[in-house]
């Protein structure tokens, strides 16, 4: 039996989608489930919901495997997938998430204040959900405009506007509440992570990186 951990991600939804291959799936997963337990999370702001998006975005990308044209990279497919999820749980409820983390769930502050990372967060939470996953992918994860634009399936131009107003409003939710906006971006004070490795960790335990 070959290893998993060398197959290109294509290849892995291939194998799950035209010969069943749950192993196959479950190693893509495990590959990249950090990276969407990130998104997931500081999207909805709230644990049990981003546990529960991402199941949804799961249990649909196992379902449509066999329908991924491969228009674009396996990643951005499933990125796509879950924040859609996501959007659609907040639309559901018709109304935003509001909640700060709770404090087992914080990631390392580092060399900035906690208070401040608790203030942009809970500052964030307040945002539209569509902007906020934008700020989620660039300011948080390190994404390009370019990237974001693929996933969420808008253009460049959008996220560009989105990201500017959602910035522009995040400052001032920050100075209402007496706080002081980051001085460019969010990443002032959430540090960026491309990698998840500062995120708490997804449900079902730390995993090991296969990419």
């Amino acid at each position: 039996m070959s290893d998993l951990s060398e197959i290109s991600d294509a290849d892995l939804l291939k194998r799950h989608a035209m010969g069943g291959d749950k192993a196959a799936f479950g190693e893509l997963f495990r590959r990249h489930r950090q990276r969407l337990w990130a998104v997931a999370l500081r999207t909805l702001s709230d644990p049990e919901e981003a546990a529960d998006a991402l199941q949804d975005a799961m249990i649909k990308a196992y379902r449509a495997a066999s329908r991924f044209r491969g228009d674009s990279a396996v990643t951005t497919w499933l990125h796509r997938i879950v924040v859609n999820a996501c959007l659609d749980r907040v639309r559901r409820k018709q109304a935003r998430p509001t909640v700060p983390l709770a404090e087992e769930w914080d990631p390392p502050a580092a060399s900035t204040d906690r208070a401040d990372v608790l203030a942009v967060r809970a500052a964030l939470a307040q945002l539209p959900v569509e902007q906020r996953a934008v700020l989620v992918y660039i300011d948080m994860l390190g994404y390009s405009v370019s990237e974001v634009a693929e996933i969420m399936e808008v253009a460049v131009g959008t996220v560009k506007s989105r990201a500017s107003r959602s910035r522009s409003q995040l400052a001032s939710i920050l100075r209402e509440q007496g706080n002081q906006p980051p001085k460019s971006d969010v990443s002032q004070v959430m540090p960026r992570n491309r990698n998840g490795d500062e995120e708490p960790q997804a449900p079902g335990g730390k995993e090991d990186r296969g990419d």
